[in-house]
C-alpha cells in the first residue's frame, strides 16, 4: 500500500510540474473572463425570464379586473330591475375572482421583488466582470512585459536554450579549428625535422636549404662581378676612340693620309 501511495504521489508530481509548464496564465485569464461572460449572460436571461413571468402576471390581473368590473356592473344593473338574485350571483363570481386576483397579486410581489433582486446581482456582476476584464489585460500586459525582459535577459546571459545552442556550436567550431590548426602545426615540425617525407618534394631540411643559399650568393656575386667588368671596360674603349681621331678645324680641307712608299 505504501509503493501505491508513493507511485501516485510521484505521478501527481510529475502530472502537476509538466501542466504548470503547459500552463499560461494569459490563456488562464481569457477562460476565466469567458465563464464569467457566461455567468452573466444566464442571470441576464434569468432576470428576463422572471420579467416576462410578471408581465404575463400582470395581463391576467388587467383581466380579472376587467371581469371584475364587468360582474360588478352587472350586478348594479340587476338590481336596478329587482332582481336581487342575479345581483347576487354576480357578486358571488366577482368575489371568486377577487380571490383569484388577490393570489396573482402575491405571486406578481413575488416575481417583482425576484426580478429586483436578479436584477441587482446582474448588475453587481457585470461591474465584477468588467473589473476582472480590466485587471485581466493588466495582468496579461504585465506578464507579456516581463517574459519579454526575461527572453532579453537570458539571451545576454546566454542561459536561454537556443542561446546555449548557439553558444556550444561556436565552441564546438572553435575547438575544431584549434585542432586541426594544432594538427598543421605539428605535421610542419616534423617535415621541417625530416622525421616526415614532403611527398610534394617542395619541403627541404635545414642542411639543404642553406647550401642553396649559399650556392645562390655565389651565383649572385659572379653575376655582379660580370656586370662591373662590362660597365669597367666600356668607359676605356671610348677614351681611346676619342684620341686619335681630331676633327680639322672649320675652313680647312681635309688632308687625307697617304700609305708610305707612294708619291703625290
Amino acid at each position: 500500500m505504501g509503493v501505491m501511495k508513493r507511485l501516485s504521489l510521484i505521478f501527481s508530481a510529475k502530472a502537476n510540474k509538466a501542466l504548470d509548464r503547459a500552463e499560461d496564465p494569459r490563456e488562464t485569464l481569457d477562460y476565466s473572463y469567458q465563464k464569467q461572460l457566461e455567468l452573466l449572460q444566464k442571470v441576464r436571461r434569468g432576470v428576463a425570464d422572471v420579467a416576462t413571468s410578471r408581465k404575463r402576471l400582470e395581463l391576467q390581473m388587467q383581466q380579472l379586473q376587467q371581469q371584475s368590473d364587468k360582474l360588478d356592473a352587472q350586478a348594479r344593473q340587476a338590481l336596478s330591475v329587482s332582481r336581487e338574485d342575479l345581483a347576487r350571483e354576480a357578486l358571488t363570481r366577482k368575489s371568486s375572482l377577487a380571490q383569484q386576483l388577490s393570489d396573482l397579486q402575491g405571486q406578481h410581489a413575488a416575481l417583482q421583488q425576484e426580478e429586483e433582486k436578479l436584477t441587482m446581482a446582474s448588475q453587481r456582476l457585470q461591474a465584477k466582470v468588467e473589473a476582472f476584464r480590466t485587471k485581466k489585460e493588466t495582468i496579461k500586459a504585465t506578464y507579456t512585459a516581463a517574459e519579454a525582459q526575461s527572453k532579453i535577459g537570458e539571451a545576454f546571459s546566454g542561459i536561454s536554450e537556443e542561446m546555449s545552442d548557439v553558444g556550444l556550436a561556436v565552441q564546438r567550431a572553435e575547438d575544431k579549428t584549434q585542432a586541426l590548426q594544432a594538427r598543421a602545426g605539428a605535421i610542419d615540425e616534423l617535415i621541417a625535422s625530416g622525421a616526415l617525407d614532403d611527398v610534394t618534394g617542395t619541403s627541404k631540411d635545414d642542411i639543404t636549404a642553406e647550401l642553396e643559399r649559399v650556392s645562390s650568393g655565389s651565383d649572385v656575386e659572379l653575376e655582379l662581378s660580370r656586370l662591373k667588368g662590362e660597365l669597367g671596360a666600356a668607359p676605356a674603349a671610348k677614351e681611346l676612340g676619342g684620341a686619335g681621331s681630331e676633327q680639322p678645324a672649320a675652313g680647312q680641307p681635309q688632308v687625307q693620309a697617304q700609305p708610305q712608299g707612294e708619291q703625290p
